[in-house]
């Protein structure tokens, strides 16, 4: 199972993230091989927080030449999204305990992402919707790098909706197998 796990999210990393150039700072980590992609098994929000402090404990431990960032696919629970966005409180405090502030950050992503103030069919829910729940581990000194060189870092969020705005059925079929298929 871990093997199509680890398949749908590289299909959305290569097609959506990458191939829609939603986030334009993925392209070159995953070229290189830097992109990790961890499953865990947990059932429970403990057993979960165990797997994402080990996945933290070795992105902070292994130089960014050889890893970059993590997806940590949790496939056994966290399904429906209020769940999910409960957990990231969680997350947020394990980060802040564990000293991890102001180093590493976790992103989020779900098959049911919505955006506060939108319909659930809302195109720009899009942008974060990904065919398992993520926690997508970032190293903070390789974002403020990024968004040093970049123009307009404030207008990927806009752009990334309209991007999403545009496509037709068959596009979001392709996309997004897992919802449009």
């Amino acid at each position: 199972m871990d093997e199509q796990i680890i398949a749908d999210i590289e299909h959305w990393l290569d097609e959506v993230v990458i191939g829609l150039d939603l986030c334009p700072f993925a392209a070159k980590p995953r070229r290189e091989k830097r992109v990790r992609i961890a499953v865990s098994h947990a059932t429970d929000e403990e057993a979960l927080l165990n797997d994402l402090q080990a996945e933290l404990e070795h992105l902070s431990d292994t130089p960014a030449a050889e890893l970059e960032t993590t997806l940590l696919a949790i496939p056994a629970m966290l399904e429906d999204f209020a769940d999910y966005n409960d957990f990231l409180d969680a997350v947020d405090l394990w980060v802040e305990q564990f000293g991890w502030e102001g180093e590493l950050q976790v992103a989020s992503f779900h098959p049911q992402y919505q955006f506060a103030d939108t319909a659930p069919d809302d195109p720009g829910n899009l942008t974060n919707r990904s065919p398992w729940p993520l926690l997508h581990l970032l190293r903070e000194d390789s974002l403020e790098h990024v968004l040093a060189h970049y123009p307009d870092i404030d207008t990927i969020p806009e752009r990334n909706i309209r991007r999403m705005e545009g496509l037709t059925a068959e596009d979001k079929r392709r996309l997004f197998p897992h919802f449009f298929g």
